[in-house]
């Protein structure tokens, strides 16, 4: 399958499979996500996304006096076939484009149609006051009320009203124009930490995700990351606080002089 745009050179046999979508975001939830399923399972490469149809390279390199050619995000398609059950076709887009996300999501929902895959997924954050001490919750949302229907006995949160920003969103929203079951998982993240890649919301998602997709994957390495990214996070949220209070309170030596010029103005006024 070539077209100019879409690269496909593997051509396996897969048993009914997934396809499972991930790019950029807020706590870079979803990234995590499929970094660490490619990282744990034997993905194989099938193809990849020709990225210059998507993006526009505003500058190059230099190294040595030397000019290297431009450089593109990668969008690339990886396979696993899953002996316990089925198949599962991985795509990771290291970038978002500017332009052209409609177009990027329908080449993807292409390659899940080339492949027989019968449901798309991808992951999110779904930003709350939760605290980072707490446990993130999970909330899932599906193309139709068939699919939601599926997600019951995962008791995840519901939400009557939910914006899901850029492509892991949009994807599934093309999927339901054509058809195509679709399902996003979005892990709790704290809104004070929004900039900061959280594996916590990750490994809240991956725990229901794994079984969706009837894989078997070690989380002791994710698990792992969580703990060690609870600092950071604390770090951010004690940085947040510091310019609450800055921005919310002023020095009494401030107000003092405040006060004293306003002093001066009336005793101006009235001579």
């Amino acid at each position: 399958m070539a077209n100019g745009i879409v690269r496909i050179h593997a051509r396996p046999k897969l048993n009914t499979p997934n396809l499972l979508a991930a790019w950029p975001g807020i706590g870079n939830v979803a990234m995590v996500i499929a970094n660490y399923l490619k990282a744990k399972l034997p993905f194989k490469e099938l193809g990849f996304l020709e990225p210059s149809y998507f993006f526009d390279p505003i500058g190059v390199l230099v190294k040595d006096d030397v000019v290297e050619e431009p450089n593109f995000p990668e969008s690339v398609f990886y396979y696993y076939k899953n002996p316990g059950g089925k198949d599962l076709v991985l795509f990771i887009g290291d970038d978002q484009p500017a332009a052209k996300g409609y177009d990027l999501a329908h080449y993807v929902l292409d390659v899940a149609q080339r492949f027989n895959a019968g449901r798309i997924y991808t992951c999110a954050a779904a930003m709350t006051r939760i605290h980072h001490t707490e446990p993130p919750k999970v909330w899932g949302v599906g193309t139709s009320h068939l699919v939601t229907m599926d997600l019951k006995p995962y008791n995840l949160e519901h939400s009557s009203n939910l914006q899901i920003a850029g492509l892991n969103g949009l994807l599934l929203g093309v999927a339901k124009e054509r058809d195509i079951d679709g399902v996003c998982l979005l892990g709790e993240v704290p809104t004070y930490a929004s900039r900061v890649t959280n594996p916590m919301a990750a490994l809240a998602v991956l725990k229901v995700l794994a079984p969706m997709l009837e894989i078997k994957v070690d989380l002791a390495e994710m698990a792992k990351m969580a703990v060690e990214a609870t600092e950071r996070i604390k770090q951010v949220a004690a940085q947040a606080m510091e310019e609450y209070i800055d921005y919310f309170t002023e020095p009494i030596w401030e107000r003092g002089e405040s006060e004293e010029e306003e002093g001066d103005e009336g005793e101006g006024e009235k001579n």
